[in-house]
């Protein structure tokens, strides 16, 4: 809603005139005023001298014909008195010439109206010249015969002022367009360093604190950029600290200091999370490890020895769970370790917990030789009839029975337990299910913490059996070994937009496997799949999980990007349990972080994770990005989680998975 509501802001902001445009209006208002006072007084003064001009002409003329009536012939003769006014008269220059007697009676002369001139019409009647009249006495002697009366011609004035005009106002316009250009220049670097700290603004209001405004201007534009550099430098070291303390509480409260794997209290409430959720409830095999005679090595060898065995262990186990999806590893007691594996049966887990022994064990021989030691591991099936505590009971007890066998041993409990599947059989069935339409699309809502509606519905394949459904929780993991999840999640994706086609006012989310998103043909197809469904699409959320961003960093900064251009929003899936520090997560563009279950489960009696979500709300809140949650599955759970400041939670509590189209 917040976002909306700054994008109608700016939206309406862009409608306002701009600064430059404000200033360039008001000065070149301000020069066209000018400009246009400087051409009215010059035209003004202009048109006074030719006024004046006219004026002394008609004097002049007057004063010549007099005389030449005077002296030249007699004045009394209108014969001849009318020949001179003619041959003056001729001369275009006069409008009237009239001579009359001391009577008033006219003796001779001669008028013409206003001939045309070469002037526009609309620049006579603007100028509107006046037509001053000259006088001049007739006298023979002392004798006065009479006067005559001159009006010059306004002709030539009008083609004089009109020239001048032109001159003045191209003049004037040449001034005002290069004063204009020079304006505009002046403008556009003045106003460069304003646009540079908008953007800084825009990119601060995004969480991104790395841009700076290096350019120089005035001294006050200097003091801003300056001011907006060391604010953003501020900014960027407070939320980079509220990113280590993140990491910080994510190590105090789910890891072992020594070794980096999780503690025993955080193995055990994932585990409780994996075997025990309705949602999840996934096969899988337990392992629990023990280094035999470890406190005699710690008293031979000393701390420090012992605690670099321990960390040499802890990386042998990383990366053996690396290489098994979703799998993890926690330190247990001292010399204690354990790992869970989803997805795998019995008796693939019985090869790989020898061979992961017996990696242990030339480690733990060769740094305490010439002393005696061994590693033994217990094995335990997970079920869905079987408790996270039962599991736990049955691998420790499988873990007594090799500790009883000579040398380092791995034993399996529960070996007349029959198995679900042999991995064979799971690889034919998910293959079957996909290429012979036996997987349905399925979802679950995201239930909005202000208002309890629908923010949008996660989406997830179930296959179809003989036995009936079968959860993602329980085949996905077998899928991922098989290499066959690119294929359901491309399944998956197409149900989606074909959904999304149907149903307009319908929001998705969907999480992509870990194999899918180190698939470079895959990412390919995705981006080219989303981009042919138009905006249909930016109602579609990729998920893709912390795990991914941790093991192929490479491979999800270019998705992200390509779906960042696409306009699709990005979810970062089961956060906190991937080990990527939130510095880095703030180096990609994503909307949204979606909490693994295993920091929701039993919230309402666990303060450290519920202080633990709280930062990370608090965080991701300030950089604009939401939190979800998934596997609420009790009331007490979701009374926690809203006090916590959540944007939306999942969970069969607030909605059970149904099939879509039903």
């Amino acid at each position: 809603m917040a976002r909306t509501q700054n994008d109608r802001q700016i939206s309406r902001q862009q409608g306002v005139i701009t600064l430059r445009s404000l200033l360039l209006l008001f000065t070149g208002g301000m020069l066209l005023l000018v400009l246009v006072a400087a051409a009215s007084v010059s035209f003004d003064r202009f048109r006074d001298y030719m006024s004046g001009q006219l004026q002394g002409h008609a004097r002049d003329g007057a004063t010549a014909i007099g005389l030449s009536l005077s002296n030249a012939i007699d004045g009394r003769d209108p014969v001849a008195s009318s020949s001179l006014i003619d041959a003056v008269f001729d001369s275009g220059r006069y409008l009237s010439v009239v001579y009359v007697n001391n009577q008033g009676e006219e003796v001779a002369g001669r008028e013409t109206s206003l001939r045309e001139v070469d002037v526009p019409g609309w620049f006579v009647a603007l100028a509107d010249l006046p037509l001053p009249v000259g006088e001049a006495e007739v006298v023979r002697g002392w004798s006065r015969l009479g006067k005559v009366r001159v009006v010059s011609h306004p002709g030539r004035a009008y083609e004089d002022l009109w020239v001048v005009t032109v001159r003045i106002v191209a003049g004037s316009a040449l001034i005002g367009g290069l004063g204009l250009i020079g304006l505009f220049w002046m403008m556009t670097r003045l106003m460069r360093p304003l646009r540079a700290v908008e953007k800084q603004a825009r990119a601060l209001g995004k969480r991104d604190f790395r841009r700076r405004v290096d350019i120089t201007s005035t001294r006050e534009l200097n003091q801003v950029t300056h001011a907006m550099n060391q604010m953003a430098d501020d900014l960027g070291r407070l939320f980079e600290g509220q990113a280590k303390l993140i990491q910080h509480l994510r190590k105090v409260n789910n890891e072992d200091s020594l070794t980096g794997l999780a503690s025993r209290q955080a193995f055990e409430q994932r585990l409780k999370v994996e075997v025990e959720s309705e949602e999840r409830s996934a096969p899988g095999v337990l392992f629990l490890i023990q280094l035999e005679e470890f406190a005699q090595y710690n008293q031979s060898y000393g701390r420090d020895e012992a605690d670099r065995l321990l960390v040499r262990i802890a990386g042998a186990l990383n990366t053996f769970v690396h290489a098994h999806s979703d799998s993890f590893a926690g330190r247990m007691t001292g010399a204690g370790f354990a790992v869970f594996l989803p997805g795998v049966s019995r008796a693939d887990g019985v090869i790989w917990c020898r061979q992961l022994v017996e990696e242990l064990d030339g480690i733990y021989s060769d740094l305490s030789a010439p002393m005696d030691v061994s590693v033994h591991a217990g094995i335990a099936q997970a079920a869905e009839t079987r408790k996270a505590g039962e599991l736990m009971s049955a691998a420790d007890e499988a873990l007594r029975q090799a500790q009883m066998e000579e040398g380092s041993a791995c034993h399996a409990a529960d070996r007349d337990r029959p198995e679900h599947h042999d991995s064979e059989k799971w690889r034919i069935m998910i293959g079957e299910a996909i290429t012979q339409g036996q997987m349905s699309l399925w979802m679950q809502p995201m239930i909005s913490n202000g208002d309890n509606g629908v923010l949008f519905h996660q989406v997830f394949s179930r296959m179809r059996t003989e036995e009936g459904w079968i959860k993602a929780g329980i085949f996905v993991p077998m899928a991922e070994r098989f290499g066959m999840i690119p294929d359901i999640d491309r399944w998956v994706l197409e149900r989606s937009l074909a959904l999304l086609h149907t149903e307009p006012d319908t929001r998705l989310a969907l999480s992509l496997g870990m194999v899918s998103v180190a698939s470079e043909a895959f990412r390919k197809e995705l981006l080219e799949q989303l981009s042919a469904a138009g905006k249909e699409r930016r109602r579609l959320q990729i998920g893709i999980s912390e795990q991914a961003v941790h093991h192929h960093r490479t491979a999800v900064g270019l998705l992200v990007r390509g779906l960042n251009r696409l306009k699709v929003p990005v979810i970062v899936d089961r956060f906190g349990v991937g080990g990527v520090p939130f510095s880095y997560l703030r180096n990609l563009r994503f909307q949204a972080l979606r909490i693994d279950n295993s920091f929701v489960h039993d919230i309402d009696s666990h303060d450290d994770n519920r202080f633990y979500l709280e930062s990370v709300t608090t965080i991701a809140h300030s950089r604009g990005v939401r939190v979800y949650v998934t596997g609420v599955e009790t009331a007490g759970e979701y009374a926690a989680l809203q006090g916590v400041g959540i944007d939306g939670a999942m969970g069969y509590h607030l909605g059970r998975p149904f099939e879509a189209g039903h």
